[in-house]
Order: C-alpha cells, then structure tokens, then sequence
C-alpha cells in the first residue's frame, strides 16, 4: 500500500437521503490539477475497497473534499456513507485525469457540462482563478432528478462570489445552469435536450456553441456522456484525445 496515505475524516455533509460530501486531511505531498480524480476507499475484509473519485477541493486547499451517492448495496458506498468525523481513509498518492484545462484549445466560453455527483470536479475548477483568466464566460451546468440534489448551489450562487482572492473575476464570468427533470423548477429538462434544442444558450444570452470559441468539459453518467459527444460531434467539435488538444474533454472512469 506504498501509493497510499490514510487521510482522517475532518467533516461530512448529508445533501440528502442519497447524496453527501465529506473532506478529510491531505497529504502535504499530494499535488494535483483542478478537475483531477483519486482512488479512494477504506480497509474491508484486510483489504483496501478503493474506487475513483473526484476531487471537489481545489488543488491549493489544505483538505480533500469528495462528494458521493449513497448506494445501499454498494460495495464502498454502503460503507462510506457511515464515515464520522476522524475516521481513516485511504487516497492514493497518483492524481489522474482528463478533465484539466490545459488539454484544451483556447477559447472564449468554457463549458462545464455535469449530471448528478459529476459536478464534483467542476467544484473544483471554479474554485481556480487561472481558469477565469483563460476564459470570458465559464457556464457551469448541472443536471439532477430532485432540487434537493443540487449540492453546493449555496455556495456557487453566495459564496463563491464573495472570494476575497477572486470573487470579482467570479460575479463578471461565471454563470450557474441547473436543471431538474423530476420536479417543478426554474429550468426544467435535461441538459442534452436543452443542449440540442438550443434553449440553454437561449436562456444564458450566449449564441449555439460553435467550435471556434466553445470548449467543452464532461462528467456525468454514462448515457449523458455519450448523448453529449454525440451532439458535440455532430456540430464539428473534436475531443482531445491521447495528449492532443481539443475542443472538449470527457471523464470516462467513473461508472453507474
């Protein structure tokens, strides 16, 4: 178990009967990108559980912060969703990932495309202040079936903007898309459909995405990843792939 540390549990949050985050110590030789997962599990049967999870925190805080669903049967899950504060887990020292801005080309609008708990890293990466001197608009989407699983929308939409570092850049850039399919909200649908019919650009003031000054970030459940790339595709975006920059990038190591 050389590549791991055991980290101490500091804080946990219950969203809601199936969502929660918690954040837990870091090792002072963990370094990581923005957008960035980790393996994380805990010690079951002798052995570490371990599965990939995004890292929420940005990579200058001085705790991990992790958000997860709650699985009944879930191997890891149905444990994890038990953690108290000062419990140990295990993160593994070799941070990976595609969702990290430098693979993509330059461009005028970043968009942050997430389902469910894959907002997890796009917390992270609105919490840099190099990703708003890259991009004029940085339009954070989240998809979810209940309001009550908007996680972290407080501190987006109060928060967030009142960072004392970069709180300015924050209220100029950032504009926040939530929808919900199950439940009468403010936006309503999902987001591939609002994607493809054009309402979301309609309802945020920006023109249809276009290759030339759009780039694209993706994390979610595998449907909406693939109905994503299918419409990403069709309009002439290329992915980055295999160290090439491109127009969009996808996590693809997290499963249902």
């Amino acid at each position: 178990m050389a590549s791991l540390s055991t980290q101490s549990v500091t804080e946990v949050h219950h969203w809601n009967e199936s969502l929660f985050s918690f954040k837990t110590t870091r090792d002072q030789t963990l370094r990581f990108e923005n957008g960035h997962f980790v393996m994380l599990g805990m010690e079951v049967d002798g052995k570490p559980l371990m599965r990939a999870y995004s890292i929420a925190s940005p990579n200058y805080d001085e705790e991990l912060e992790f958000l997860s669903i709650k699985v009944a049967d879930g191997p890891l899950t149905s444990r994890l969703q038990n953690i108290q504060v000062g419990d140990e887990l295990f993160v593994s020292s070799k941070p990976t990932g595609t969702l990290v801005a430098d693979h993509l080309l330059d461009g005028r609008n970043l968009y942050l495309i997430s389902t469910g708990t894959g907002l997890a890293p796009f917390i992270s990466i609105i919490q840099d202040p190099e990703v708003y001197e890259k991009f004029d608009r940085i339009i954070l989407t989240h998809g979810v079936r209940y309001t009550s699983e908007l996680a972290y929308q407080e501190f987006i939409t109060n928060q967030l903007p009142n960072n004392p570092f970069f709180g300015e850049e924050v209220r100029e850039k950032l504009v926040y898309y939530p929808t919900v399919t199950r439940e009468e909200f403010s936006t309503q649908g999902r987001l591939t459909n609002l994607m493809s019919s054009g309402k979301m650009f309609a309802d945020i003031g920006l023109d249809k995405a276009d290759p030339e000054h759009d780039r694209f970030m993706i994390c979610g459940s595998p449907s909406m990843l693939k109905d994503t790339c299918d419409i990403l595709d069709d309009w002439g975006f290329e992915e980055s792939l295999r160290g090439i920059k491109g127009h969009y990038v996808v996590e693809r190591a997290f499963v249902e």
